[in-house]
């Protein structure tokens, strides 16, 4: 009798195995062409990702057909594990990212961003010196003030405008400063400033590799983006979540299978 369960895990991890090999190619092709610290930071990851579903889909393919029980159960282990650690970072992602939201700023059509509105552990992060350092660099390799400064608007347009949190806390100083618009990432401080008691106000400089990239908005910036990411990434955690369980699920019966072909053995010549 052909066993399903088994046939469909086996099914279900030549899949995986046939999706671990891009990854795993983009890993590697990553580490030759990476000449920047964001290129870098991304490297690792892919690769070490490519090369657990390409072990881990081995290993649930090779139980599943050839009926080899040991190997089965690492497989199932291993996935139990991954199923915990899904459901403990969606929560954690969830119950990190639920304070924080962007302010409207009245007569503009874009929204700033204060630091202590989000969760202290978010705050520590970016607050750490070398983390920020280390964002502070992909901000500038990635370019967000040069392309908004390309736009070359009026001031009438660049207000009406909507703008990215990023592109609002790191290329121009908080509307509170009051300071005069020359172009997107140019601002002069009135004649006569005084330091202000808005800390952001007396760290903007209009040096393109300076301009707000210490300032407190522009790390509330990042943790807005970072927000709106782990939102998307919890949302597709759930859904994987759910994929997993179903896997996990058949990976037991084909493990049941394979317990119980083994403890009673089919004879010469008879049947299932």
């Amino acid at each position: 009798m052909v066993r399903v369960s088994n046939n469909l895990v086996g099914l279900l991890n030549i899949v995986t195995l046939l999706l671990s090999i891009p990854i795993l190619g983009a890993g590697i092709w990553l580490g030759h062409r990476a000449h920047t610290d964001c290129e870098k930071f991304l490297e690792r990851p892919v690769i070490a990702l490519g090369v657990f579903l390409l072990l881990v889909s081995l290993a649930g393919l090779v139980g599943a057909c050839c009926s080899v029980s040991w190997l089965l159960w690492l497989y199932l282990l291993v996935m139990f594990l991954l199923i915990v650690l899904l459901f403990c970072f969606t929560v954690f992602a969830f119950v990190v990212t639920n304070p924080g939201a962007g302010e409207v700023v009245s007569g503009r059509g874009y929204k700033e961003y204060r630091l202590g509105d989000y969760s202290h552990w978010l705050q520590k992060r970016v607050e750490d010196d070398g983390n920020w350092r280390k964002i502070r660099s992909c901000l500038r390799e990635g370019k967000v003030c040069q392309r908004l400064e390309e736009r070359n608007q009026t001031l009438d347009e660049f207000i009406n405008n909507h703008l990215s949190p990023i592109q609002s806390g790191c290329c121009k100083p908080p509307t509170a400063c009051n300071f005069t618009y020359r172009s997107e990432t140019v601002w002069d401080k009135p004649p006569g400033f005084t330091p202000s008691n808005i800390s952001d106000c007396n760290t903007w400089q209009n040096d393109p590799s300076i301009l707000c990239y210490d300032c407190q908005s522009c790390k509330a910036g990042v943790l807005a983006n970072v927000k709106n990411d782990w939102k998307k990434v919890a949302v597709v955690n759930i859904i994987f979540l759910i994929f997993l369980l179903v896997v996990y699920s058949v990976g037991c019966c084909a493990f049941r299978n394979n317990r119980q072909g083994n403890a009673h053995p089919r004879w010469k010549g008879g049947f299932a």
